[in-house]
């Protein structure tokens, strides 16, 4: 059997206050998913369960290093799920305000690529 890509989701998410990357990154995650059905997954593909399909995720966001991976492969609803954290996304200078918490004026973009994998008998 050899793995095949069925499709590649790309999205974007901020986190404007509180200044989380993890916040900015399942946001990119949650983004790339929000518009898509894979009935392709049981009519083309011949799954029987959406588990059986492999998730790979890659989100490039500032401060990689503090990403909670668990919270933001949690976004995704089915699969067997991976996690890239790379160092990248924005820093766009916003407007710190005390109430919401932020530690700084920083808002943080990251970006995605949300990438379903199967396995195939086909070449």
């Amino acid at each position: 059997m050899a793995r095949k890509r069925l499709i590649i989701e790309m999205g974007m998410g901020v986190d404007q206050h509180g200044q989380e990357p993890t916040v900015a990154a399942a946001r990119a995650v949650r983004n790339a998913i929000a518009h898509n059905a894979l009935p392709g997954v049981w009519e083309v593909a011949g799954l029987s369960d959406p588990d059986q399909m492999m998730v790979e995720v890659q989100v490039a966001v500032p401060y990689p290093e503090q990403v909670r991976e668990a919270e933001v492969l949690a976004v995704l609803p089915f699969g067997q799920k991976t996690l890239t954290v790379e160092s990248g996304g924005m820093v766009v200078q916003g407007r710190a305000i005390p109430s919401l918490h932020d530690k700084n004026d920083e808002m943080l973009v990251a970006v995605a690529a949300v990438t379903v994998w199967i396995e195939s008998e086909s070449r």
